[in-house]
């Protein structure tokens, strides 16, 4: 048995760290936090000074029970958790769960998983620094207050199922005001005049008026004037300038810069960071410090003069802008810099090299240029033309990396030929292009996280799961529209001639943009304007600096828990008892069959439509709005032909065929089949015939397409692909195969390719019980038994379970039936005696 027992969050970590120490060390895993507050209930003890009541969860209890075990036999144990506020909260736990004995429990951390630096932290151990819990405490007890105190209120004001939370109503609140500031904006058109000039030698530039013109006569006037116009060099300067690198990455910039380059959400950003980092690739990536320690430093210069000489290496030190770094004093950087790529998976591999070029490219050499800036004249009107381009005269960081931008239409400054001042010019044409102002940009991940860094709002470890959760809430969704095509005029002056031409070009799209969804908007209108504290840029940016405080010593949580919840618990009251319920309702007109009001609001079930309301003697129509209808942009008729549905066809084979709209968009319905309609296709101009043609286009791709070994095979394209269904299993059909044109040889292979791949994931099949252990995703295995399924923690080795304890996993597992009671007149009577009293 170890003398040490070392542990850490995550096995890869301990898989890592295990290679660096000797046999008096074992490294175990906790699997992340063993303790939180419990699920379902609030966990705090309010009127005892804020006390949480931490549980361990049912899939953590194996886990303790297993390291409070090593434990007992260690002579020390060592609390190896990652170094910031959440790591520092898992070691707590670990220490108060294990029941540690002070004298033989030591904490340490480290930025990076080497061999030095684990020896160098066994070397320099210290205790549990309680400031940090208690920032993580106060941060996990008031973001539990928020959402328990918030959430019910809007069940009973707004709609069932939803939530709120202190940084992901503010982040839905940005995307809402964003997303009206884009609906407000009024487009202005004005026109953008470029040329092309060439000079004496024949070496052709562009240049541009600085300024546009505001009509489309003021535009053609200035075309005219230049008819037969001799042009020349007024004046020419030229700059000696240069490009600085940036600082390394901090866990927001690489967000940013993993979503531009390699187009990562911001979740699977921090997942392969995560997966680098525990391999002991890159140092820890969960930091506000743009820093880089002293050996850092040297690994930098030393690979600087090695892959490209000294002229390139100028070390250099960064200074953060925020305070309260998270603890960790570092930047993300590679562990070692003579490494320029890793032996990873593929999003690894870019993500590191990525990191590599960026912390690299910090301790480089500024890049030299001269930038010329050149006017031209023309002899018969006084507005000049500009031309700008630089030459790089040495290249310096730019060699290795160049920070990418999130301005769409920033322009690149190019190469000028030789000219000097008042050399004569030839204009081979010049342009005048109407040009749209453009509303400000939806937010994208990498945007949001930038918006919400500037503003102070949240920490690194927060940016993602907070993105992750206000998608999984239906309060923002990814656009999904290209754009829509929009005519322009533009004027082109060539050989003394002018002539005119309407073209188009595509804009307004969202594709992967965050845009608030309808539940999204009335939420947030409620929030706001009942609570205006929490929904506060500046008053959530104080509250993470109250955190910073707490970490660094400066203020007590409780205290600080005390004035925000003496504030924030009589506006929930108030609020409960008070506010008026929220539908984000809009009257758009009156039904002129009834004479009833016709309205667009938030029910139950989502956006809708109805005519009529609960007043009414009648019960109200209802009607789902289609998914790229909105309750702020439906018009008066568009809602009245939502009523039209649904829409019956005639029929086919007997079965009625009608068409309607669905919460995953408008269908042909044919019996118990149904088929989605084209994009953008409109459920009310389908006609009977193109019912049908959508029906045998069904039908035939349901047909079979071979049969093997006495079952059907059929082929079909879901979400993720082209498909094969057999014997109730599906089959992705890779780019290999021609799937239009699958051979018998194809399909046996595809499905022999599944059947191995089914084999090698079964632990055990009792196929008389029809019970099933596989291998699952992420390390766990399942149970299956029909409809039943198991999801076993990874501490359970599932090669050892028997038929016996299976059967009793899914004994508990599957809901017990109750038993049928008669119905009695007595128990009839009572039931209707319930009903009035709740009247």
């Amino acid at each position: 048995m170890a003398k040490n027992l070392v542990i850490v969050e995550s096995p890869a970590k301990a898989k890592t760290i295990e290679k660096f120490l000797g046999k008096d060390y074992k490294v175990e895993s906790s699997f992340g936090h063993i303790a939180d507050l419990p699920t379902k209930e609030l966990g705090v003890d309010v009127d005892g000074n804020f006390k949480p009541k931490y549980v361990v969860s049912k899939d953590k209890k194996d886990v303790v029970r297993k390291l409070k075990n090593l434990a007992k036999k260690s002579e020390m144990v060592w609390l190896a958790s990652d170094e910031d506020r959440e790591g520092e909260a898992i070691a707590w736990h670990l220490a108060e769960e294990l029941d540690l004995k002070e004298d033989k429990t030591k904490r340490i951390v480290f930025h990076e998983i080497t061999k030095n630096a684990i020896l160098k932290a066994i070397k320099n151990p210290r205790g549990i620094n309680y400031n940090l819990v208690n920032a993580q405490q106060a941060r996990r007890v008031l973001d539990r207050l928020v959402g328990y105190e918030l959430s019910p209120i809007l069940w009973r004001k707004v709609k069932g199922g939803l939530s709120a939370g202190r940084v992901q109503s503010v982040s839905v609140r940005l995307i809402v005001e964003r997303e009206r500031e884009i609906q407000d904006f009024e487009t202005k058109a004005s026109y953008r005049v470029d040329a092309e000039f060439s000079t004496e030698e024949g070496k052709s530039f562009k240049a541009k008026l600085p300024k546009n013109f505001d009509t489309k006569e003021e535009a053609e006037e200035f075309l005219q004037q230049n008819i037969s116009a001799n042009f020349k060099v007024a004046d020419l300067t030229k700059k000696p300038a240069k490009k600085t690198p940036a600082p390394p990455f901090t866990t927001s910039t690489l967000q940013q810069e993993a979503a531009r380059k390699l187009y990562f959400s911001v979740s699977k950003t921090m997942n392969m960071a995560q997966r680098l980092y525990e391999a002991g690739h890159i140092t820890y990536m969960r930091t506000d410090s743009v820093n880089l320690s002293d050996e850092a430093k040297q690994g930098a210069a030393h690979e600087i003069n090695h892959a490209y000489g000294e002229k390139y290496l100028k070390a250099r030190n960064y200074k953060g802008k925020s305070k309260g770094a998270q603890e960790a004093h570092e930047a993300i950087r590679p562990t070692h810099f003579e490494n320029h790529t890793v032996n990873a998976e593929r999003d690894q591999q870019r993500l590191y090299e990525l990191i590599w070029k960026r912390a690299i490219a910090s301790q480089m050499s500024d890049a030299q240029l001269e930038r010329t800036n050149v006017k031209i004249e023309a002899d018969k009107h006084d507005k000049q033309f500009t031309a700008n381009g630089e030459i790089l005269k040495f290249d310096g960081f730019l060699k290795v990396y160049l920070e990418g931008t999130d301005d769409e239409e920033e322009e690149q400054a190019g190469l000028l030929p030789a000219m000097k001042v008042s050399d004569s010019l030839q204009n081979k044409y010049i342009t005048a292009t109407e040009r749209f102002t453009r509303p400000p940009s939806r937010y994208t991940e990498a945007s949001l996280v930038k918006k919400l860094e500037e503003l102070g709002i949240g920490r690194p470890s927060t940016y993602a799961p907070t993105i992750s959760t206000i998608q999984n809430r239906k309060y923002i969704e990814k656009g999904s529209v290209d754009g829509k095509e929009r005519e322009y005029a533009k004027f082109t002056l060539k050989n003394n001639k002018v002539s005119e031409k309407t073209l188009t070009e595509m804009v307004g799209s969202d594709k992967g943009k965050l845009i608030p969804t309808d539940v999204g908007m009335v939420v947030n209108d409620f929030l706001v304007q009942h609570f205006k504290n929490i929904l506060d840029y500046n008053f959530t940016a104080k509250v993470e600096q109250d955190f910073d405080d707490i970490a660094e010593g400066n203020e007590k949580w409780t205290e600080m828990m005390n004035e925000f919840y003496n504030e924030f618990h009589p506006t929930v009251k108030d609020v409960a008892e008070n506010a008026e319920r929220e539908v984000g309702e809009r009257v758009l007109g009156k039904d002129p069959k009834t004479g009833k009001p016709v309205s667009a609001r938030l029910g139950k079930f989502g956006p809708m439509v109805q005519i009529g309301s609960v007043e009414d003697d009648e019960k109200p129509q209802f009607a789902s709005l289609g998914p790229d209808q909105t309750l702020g942009s439906i018009t008066f008729e568009e809602a009245l032909d939502l009523f039209q549905l649904p829409k019956e066809l005639g029929e086919y084979k007997g079965e009625k065929v009608e068409v309607n709209n669905g919460r995953y968009g408008p269908y042909v319905k044919f019996g118990k089949k149904y088929v989605s309609l084209e994009k953008g296709e409109d459920p009310l101009d389908v006609s009977f015939d193109r019912a049908m043609e959508l029906i045998k286009e069904k039908e035939k791709a349901d047909a079979p397409i071979y049969n093997y070994e006495d079952k059907d095979v059929q082929k079909g394209v879901g979400r993720f692909g082209p498909y094969l269904k057999w014997n109730g299993i599906f089959i992705n059909v890779n780019k290999k195969y021609d799937f239009d044109n699958l051979s018998e040889d194809d399909i046996i292979e595809l499905i022999e390719d599944k059947k191995k791949k089914e084999r090698e994931k079964l632990i055990h099949h009792w196929e008389d019980e029809g019970i099933k252990v596989e291998k699952a995703r992420w390390g766990r295995s399942k149970i299956t038994k029909g409809r039943t399924k198991i999801e076993l923690p990874k501490t359970v080795d599932a090669t050892k379970l028997t038929l016996d304890e299976v059967k009793e996993m899914i004994e508990k597992k599957a809901p017990k039936k109750k038993a049928t009671k008669k119905k009695t007149a007595t128990k009839k009577k009572t039931t209707a005696k319930k009903k009035t009293t709740k009247k």
